[in-house]
Formats: structure tokens, C-alpha cells, sequence
């Protein structure tokens, strides 16, 4: 017992009254100053965050000019494409492909009005001058248009109404169909026309400047607000840390003080004591032990689960699982079905321990002859089976050099192991795993046996004969 603890207070009253915090008083205050606190910060929030909603309206007016600015010159430069083919191969596509952006798409006009004199004055002019001036190449555009046509003697009357209502010059009336023509592509080729597609181009550099300087300047006086709201809260925010600090060291000594008599406990109970550890570093340590043996022992069944225990490598089991998942993906593969031929005659010639280990120099074979993300797996006593992703038809040479490579090796052992040969029935998917797959597969692979094993047949992909 705390000998410094005072006795308890008789009923009558205590003689001499008990001096001290109380912490119920402490708290109370605390909860009001807190509150106090709290309501002037949450002031400040409200300002910066309102700083920050004007930030935002500059950026995203910025934004706003940008796409404006993008959709007048994609516009303009979609005009040009379409009158420029119009002059080098005259297709009435492209003729109505480009009176179809001047007059139903509209985005050069639309640009102007969407902005609404969101921008400044001065911004805006340069965005309208911009468009005036691409009007104003419509009427040379235009006139281009008729010029090829008549070069090319297209029908008139199945030309727009704007192409028909133009007049052609005396001077180009006279000229020959190819004249005409070199004359039209000047009109939107030259210099003339290129020198005012740059004053376009400038002119929406002009408003792009612009806006940015405006976008800045709000900019930075909202980040001066913003900065001196946030001072003011870092200050605040001080101020609610010390009294946090006050508050948790208050409720270590009333609340976390008994909870160590209970983690003595729990030390008791257990096992295996870990000494100098703290009573959360224990409870965590606990844990952790624990959680590295679930996962260790996890890790274990798993691989125990999906791998053949002879050959390490994928079992049948683990091999469907692989082939849902491709079934669902849908990405090219191929489909190996492989036969170690003649093994029952190592397993009575030289007994199974030797067959064993043939087994697995097949199975190594595989895994070291094809790509870390392909699937090779033991699929019955002699029977294995691989899947390989991301591949197609143009690369069954490459596989069957692979596959001749390994039969080099099965049938010239340098290990002193008997001789054995694989025969491979293979099947191409352009779209993932499907049942028809490993019927082709399964057909070549009777084609190989037939004809005297040792070897690779590859069938038709899925569809073809």
C-alpha cells in the first residue's frame, strides 16, 4: 500500500480538508478550453478552406481558358485538314466532314461561349481575334474547295451550298484543270495562308499568357491568406497538443497503471516468458511470433498444396486453378502436353528410384527451358503439361527448338541416367484457356505417339482445320 495515500474521509467530514486537483475539476476545464480551442480553429479552417476554394476557381479557370483555347485551335486546324485533303484528293467527305465543324460542331464558337467573359477583357479579345481571323480563311478555304472541284470537273450541284455559291476569278476561270489545281493547294498550302494560321496560333499564346499572369496573381494572394490561416492554426494546434499531452498523462496514471496488473497476468499464463519487453512491445511481440508461425505454416501447406512433392514443380491440382484464371483472362497461350515416353521400361530396367530421378530432370528441363510466367507442372506418373502465356502461333519454331534442345539432352544424358525422350502435342489460344485447347492439344499429342514418339506436333488453333 502507498503509505503517502491519506485515509479515507469519515462520514462526519474530514478535520482537515484535502487539499489538491481534482480531476474531475481538471477535466472540466480542460473539456472547456478544448472547446474554446476548437470552435477558433475550426474558424480558421473555415478560412482556409476558403482560401483554398479561391485557389482552386483560379486553377480551374485556367484550366477552363486552356481547353477553350485548345478547342478554337483544334478547330481552325481541323478546317485546314480537311480543305487541305479536299485540295489534294477531292472527296465530297471531306468537304462535308469540314462544313460539319464550321456549322453543326461549332468548337471555335462554342470556345467563345462556353469562356461566357469568364476571362479578362484584354484575354478575351485575343481568343476573339483568334477566331476572327480563322474566319476569316473560311472564305479563302472555300474557294479553294471550288477550285478543285472544277480541276478534278467534279459534279457542282453535289457540292455544299457554300462551295456552289462561290465564283471563281476571271483569271482562274480561264486556267487548266491542273492549273486549277495547283492554284488551290497554293490557296491553303502557301505562305500567305501559313502566315495567318500563325497569327491564329499567336493570338491564343497571347490569351494563354494572359490568363496564366491573372491565374498567378489570385493565386498568390490566396496562398498569403492561406499561409497566414495556417499559422494560425499550427499555433491552435500547439496549444491542443499541450493540453493532450496534460490529459493522456492523466489517464496513463488512472488507466494505464492497472492495466499492467493485467498483462502481468497475462505473462503468467503463458508458455515462454519474454523478459524486458513493455507490456504493449509484449502483447505486439505475442503477436508477431504467432503471426510468423501462422504465415510459415500457411506458406508450408500451400506450397504442399500446389507443388508435386517428386519434382517440385506444380501439381494438377494448382494447374486447373491456373487455367481458371487464364480462362477468365483472356490473353494468347499455348497448351504442352508431354509424355516421358518409355519410362515404365526405366522403372523395371533400372527401378523406380532411377525413374524418380528421370522424372525430375524432365521436370527441370521445363522450368529452366521456358519463361519464369509459364506454367509447367506434373500432371500424372509420366504426364506433364505446360502453359504458356502471352504467346501465339508466330512463335512455334522458337518453342520447338526449345523442346528438340531437351530431347538433345534427355537422349544424350551426361548424369548416368538412362535415355528417355518426350513427345509434345501443343495448341495455340488467341483468347485465353478453353476446353477445346486441350482436346487439340491432346490430339497432337496422339499424332507424335503415332508416328514413333520422340518428337512435336503442334494442331490448328481452335476454328481451323
Amino acid at each position: 500500500m502507498d503509505k503517502k495515500q491519506p485515509a479515507p474521509t469519515p462520514k462526519s467530514g474530514p478535520k482537515t480538508p484535502v487539499r489538491g486537483l481534482k480531476v474531475r475539476t481538471v477535466n472540466l476545464l480542460m473539456i472547456l478550453c478544448s472547446c474554446l480551442l476548437y470552435i477558433v480553429l475550426l474558424l480558421a479552417t473555415f478560412r482556409a478552406a476558403g482560401d483554398y476554394r479561391d485557389m482552386v476557381s483560379a486553377t480551374d479557370l485556367y484550366i477552363l481558358c486552356q481547353q477553350e483555347a485548345a478547342m478554337v485551335s483544334d478547330g481552325s486546324d481541323y478546317l485546314t485538314e480537311q480543305v487541305r485533303s479536299f485540295t489534294v484528293t477531292p472527296d465530297l467527305v471531306y468537304a462535308e466532314n469540314y462544313f460539319a465543324e464550321a456549322n453543326t460542331t461549332r468548337r471555335r464558337d462554342q470556345a467563345l461561349e462556353q469562356l461566357n467573359g469568364q476571362a479578362s477583357p484584354q484575354a478575351q479579345g485575343y481568343l476573339e481575334l483568334a477566331l476572327d481571323y480563322s474566319n476569316q480563311l473560311m472564305g479563302r478555304e472555300i474557294y479553294a474547295m471550288r477550285l478543285a472541284a472544277e480541276a478534278q470537273a467534279m459534279d457542282i450541284d453535289a457540292l455544299p451550298e457554300e462551295v456552289q455559291a462561290i465564283q471563281l476569278s476571271e483569271i482562274h476561270q480561264e486556267l487548266a484543270p491542273r492549273a486549277k489545281a495547283e492554284q488551290a493547294r497554293e490557296l491553303v498550302f502557301g505562305q500567305e495562308y501559313q502566315a495567318k494560321k500563325q497569327l491564329i496560333s499567336s493570338n491564343i499564346d497571347f490569351f494563354l499568357t494572359d490568363v496564366m499572369g491573372s491565374t498567378q496573381r489570385g493565386q498568390q494572394q490566396s496562398v498569403d491568406s492561406l499561409e497566414r490561416s495556417m499559422q494560425l492554426e499550427r499555433i491552435l494546434s500547439s496549444v491542443l497538443f499541450l493540453m493532450n499531452v496534460f490529459i493522456f498523462a492523466m489517464i496513463a496514471f488512472l488507466i494505464i497503471k492497472p492495466l499492467q496488473v493485467y498483462i502481468k497476468c497475462i505473462r503468467e499464463e503463458k508458455m515462454m516468458e519474454i523478459t524486458g519487453a513493455y507490456e504493449f512491445k509484449y502483447l505486439a511481440l505475442t503477436y508477431n511470433d504467432i503471426y510468423e508461425i501462422n504465415t510459415a505454416n500457411e506458406v508450408l501447406l500451400r506450397h504442399q498444396a500446389e507443388h508435386d512433392a517428386l519434382t517440385g514443380i506444380m501439381n494438377r491440382g494448382a494447374l486447373e486453378q491456373v487455367k481458371e484464371v487464364l480462362r477468365v483472362k483472356g490473353q494468347p497461350l499455348a497448351l504442352l502436353l508431354v509424355d516421358v515416353d518409355k519410362l515404365k521400361l526405366v522403372n523395371d530396367g533400372f527401378g523406380y528410384e532411377v525413374g524418380d530421378r528421370v522424372l525430375q530432370k524432365v521436370a527441370r528441363q521445363l522450368k529452366e527451358s521456358f519463361r519464369a510466367t509459364d506454367f509447367p507442372a506434373r500432371v500424372g506418373d509420366d504426364e506433364f503439361a505446360v502453359i504458356l502465356t502471352d504467346i501465339s502461333a508466330g512463335q512455334q519454331e522458337r518453342i520447338e527448338q526449345k523442346l528438340r534442345n531437351i530431347n538433345e539432352a534427355l537422349l544424350n544424358p551426361m548424369d548416368g541416367l538412362p535415355q528417355v525422350s518426350l513427345s509434345v502435342g501443343g495448341a495455340f489460344s488467341p483468347c485465353g484457356y478453353t476446353d477445346d485447347l486441350y482436346r487439340l492439344a491432346d490430339r497432337a499429342l496422339c499424332q507424335v505417339k503415332e508416328s514413333g514418339r520422340c518428337g512435336v506436333v503442334f494442331a490448328s488453333s481452335p476454328g481451323q482445320r
